[in-house]
């Protein structure tokens, strides 16, 4: 009888889990406008740049006087209410009656972008009343780019219903999804600067264990090839002195120098001529 129970519970554990795992892949997200084959490649991959924001949700209520008490709620790329099946991604609700109104659905779904921001378009809502010829509501959120903030500052702008055609709810947010990659690449300067200064320190520390482990050189002879950089001094003046000279080693140099050697065989009788007669 105990075997018959357990059978009978691990059965509706994995009964449980089904259910779970087909409501979990039943969950609505963003469909761009239009065949899934005829989304760009830019739209894919904006919603993907988009997902880390999906399971989070955003409330703002908004108070006009006595009569307009609304609270607004966003989901990027999900269903604010999953229970009613109506695509809603950004719902208002009117706290006096609490009657729901849909102001955009994810199922008709616009995304731009520039070089800071996101521009998420959520079409189809429900219809206006007296308002825009009775038109459909449509919501614009406008993501801006804030480094370090995964979302935050949800709020209401304006209500463009003023139109005829064309009008709008527009709400703005801040999230690091919107900000650029950081340009982390080293330019050709900063790569060779790197690059020398790593053979440096190889050529310096490999040569020096060299000499100490291997050659048994004590002192200042540890470093490699001592020889050579204590007579480069030298080797430099000479090609210097080899490049520069313009005239042979032994012809008379064009100039009179200030040495002392110089100076002491002028004439003693140079000044002899302003001594009175």
């Amino acid at each position: 009888m105990s075997s018959h129970c357990h059978t009978s519970a691990v059965l509706l554990v994995l009964m449980a889990l089904a259910v779970v795992g087909a409501e979990q892949s039943e969950d609505r997200s963003c469909d761009v406008i239009g065949d899934e084959s005829s989304e760009s490649q830019m739209e894919r991959a904006l919603l993907k740049k988009l997902e880390p924001l999906s399971p989070m949700r955003f409330n703002v209520t908004v108070e006009k006087g006595k009569t307009e008490n609304y609270v607004y709620q966003f989901r990027v790329c999900r269903e604010v209410n999953s229970t009613s099946h109506d695509y809603g991604g950004l719902v208002q609700t009117d706290k006096q009656n609490g009657k729901t109104t849909v102001i955009g659905r994810i199922n008709e779904t616009q995304v731009f972008n520039g070089s800071d921001w996101i521009m998420l378009i959520y079409k189809g809502g429900d219809s206006y009343g007296s308002h825009c010829s009775g038109e459909k509501r449509r919501a614009v959120i406008m993501i801006s780019c804030k480094r370090g903030v995964t979302a935050s500052s949800f709020s209401i702008i304006s209500e463009e219903r003023e139109k005829e055609q064309e009008c709008f709810y527009l709400f703005e947010m801040d999230s690091s999804v919107a900000c650029p990659a950081e340009n982390s690449h080293l330019s050709v300067g900063s790569i060779l600067l790197i690059t020398l200064a790593s053979l440096i320190a190889v050529y310096i520390i490999g040569g020096f264990l060299y000499q100490r482990l291997v050659v048994g050189a004590k002192g200042m002879e540890q470093f490699p090839h001592f020889a050579f950089w204590q007579d480069l001094g030298n080797l430099v003046a000479d090609g210097c002195d080899f490049v520069c000279r313009s005239k042979p080693r032994n012809a008379p140099a064009a100039y009179r120098g200030v040495g002392d050697d110089q100076l002491g065989d002028e004439s003693e009788e140079r000044d002899d001529h302003l001594l009175p007669m």
